[in-house]
């Protein structure tokens, strides 16, 4: 099998674009609570690697897993997919 194909992907809100080429994306899921079976919204933020500097804040962005490139960059940006109107 291919190594890209194993390759875990998110899509996510870029929420903080102040490091050089690293981007910090929140990622929502929803699941529901073990007990009271109401759904509850859970963020991981995930830190990702953005060569050319090009994502902003408020981008939607699909990253890909990859190696460690440093002590909590596991990530990488693949794609924007979507701008905010401004």
């Amino acid at each position: 099998m291919e190594a890209q194909g194993l390759r875990k992907t998110r899509v996510g809100r870029v929420v903080s674009d102040k490091m050089d080429k690293t981007v910090v994306v929140a990622v929502e899921r929803i699941t529901t609570h073990p007990l009271y079976g109401r759904r509850i919204r859970r963020t991981a933020r995930y830190k990702a690697h953005d060569p050319e500097n090009a994502c902003r804040v408020g981008d939607t962005v699909r990253m890909e897993e990859t190696r460690p490139l440093s002590k909590d960059k596991r990530w990488r940006v693949v794609k924007i997919l979507e701008r905010p109107q401004v």
